[in-house]
């Protein structure tokens, strides 16, 4: 059969693809620390199951509203203006869908025109890229270096900004570095925004999951961006509900309807009893469960950094966000793939090469820490191992 032209603009989620390969390996017995994936290990805090059980029992077994059920709109509104420190959504702005990555597609469906120019950090979260060429714009990569804590810099935005520009993709903490902008990264950001009217995209999907006293600041913090920018966020990651397929969109009140339509045509809603779930998330009685989550993760970070960066051959910057490290492997003498298929192999560990987060991510590994402490710690003697032998 015939397969659509448009389908080769389309890339992958790489994290899958290893998992794959990661499991084969285990249906013939090696045993595989799967560092690769980004999904928390802990279980979806009882509260919040107990709400998806209560809901079921309570008739949440039908069609909702494109958007999102009211109250859950409602609830996630009232979150993002107590997380971001801010009163200025409502109901209104707010779409819920299954998972975040619609967020994404309908956001650039809704406001991007073929030929249009969106620039994307690079290395970064691939969906991004595949989108951008799926929908026929042109995709303007943003180089993240390591030099400067993979915080890309605002001269080398301002120089990427053409009169086609149309869309800026922000990701704040950072898949894959970990790194964070700060205030006066997005003070400068949002000044070119409205100066050069740009639409900007922002991940926030780990606004939750800082450590060392960093708090997260979201652009829309600054004047004349809440009309212009598009906030991405969901469960997922801040608690733990990556299996619910949760997220949702914040948009400028005259986008949010154009979304909803076209959730309407292509998954009608998101289902009602997980977004009831998803108030009992987002109230103060699931606090405990996150802070216990962040404390954790922290304890992990800096196992994995320190172990890291005595290994010979590697160095690794300690990430102040998200629960990723993404570390330089340019002192081992291989390419990133090289290296990735190299430890999956030899060592055992899953991860993932830089290259699966774009071209400027060679010379880079990637290390999910969303595993036990006990894991982290034989990754870590078994890379030691294994690259001390080759």
């Amino acid at each position: 059969m015939h397969v659509a032209s448009r389908i080769s603009r389309l890339g992958t989620e790489t994290a899958f693809e290893v998992l794959v390969k990661a499991r084969a390996l285990e249906a013939t017995g090696r045993s595989i620390i799967h560092l690769e994936i980004g999904e928390p290990d802990f279980d979806t805090p009882p509260n919040i199951i107990e709400a998806a059980k209560r809901a079921l029992d309570d008739g949440y077994t039908h069609y909702g509203p494109s958007a999102g059920l009211p109250q859950a709109r409602e609830a996630v509104a009232q979150y993002i203006n107590k997380t971001r420190g801010y009163n200025i959504w409502d109901a209104d702005n707010v779409v819920i869908t299954p998972g975040a990555k619609p967020i994404m597609l309908y956001g650039m469906l809704a406001v991007v025109d073929e030929g249009d120019e969106v620039i994307y950090p690079n290395p970064g979260f691939p969906i991004y890229e595949s989108i951008i060429n799926f929908i026929g714009a042109k995709p303007v990569p943003l180089h993240l270096k390591e030099e400067r804590e993979f915080r890309f810099d605002v001269a080398d935005l301002e120089a990427r900004i053409t009169p086609k520009t149309r869309l800026l993709i922000l990701n704040t903490p950072q898949n894959p570095t970990g790194g964070i902008l700060t205030y006066e990264d997005l003070k400068q950001i949002a000044e070119l925004a409205v100066r050069h009217n740009f639409i900007v995209l922002s991940d926030e999907i780990y606004s939750q999951v800082t450590y060392g006293g960093f708090s997260h600041t979201s652009i829309t913090q600054f004047d004349g961006m809440p009309e212009r920018t598009i906030i991405l966020d969901g469960f997922s990651k801040t608690f733990a509900m990556t299996g619910w397929r949760l997220g949702y969109g914040l948009f400028p009140k005259d986008v949010a309807p154009v979304v909803a339509k076209i959730q309407t045509n292509c998954t009608s809603c998101t289902s009602s009893f997980s977004q009831i779930a998803g108030i009992e998330a987002l109230s103060d009685r699931t606090l405990p469960y996150v802070n216990d989550f962040i404390k954790e993760f922290q304890k992990r970070r800096d196992i994995i950094v320190d172990g890291l960066n005595n290994i010979p051959g590697m160095r690794c910057l300690k990430p102040q966000g998200a629960f990723y490290v993404f570390p330089n492997i340019a002192g081992t003498g291989m390419k990133s793939q090289e290296c990735a298929d190299f430890l999956l192999n030899t060592a055992g560990v899953a991860c993932l090469s830089g290259t699966s987060f774009g071209a400027n991510g060679e010379g880079f590994i990637r290390f999910s820490y969303a595993n036990s402490v006990g894991n982290i710690e034989e990754a870590l003697r078994r890379v030691r191992s294994a690259l001390g032998n080759r």
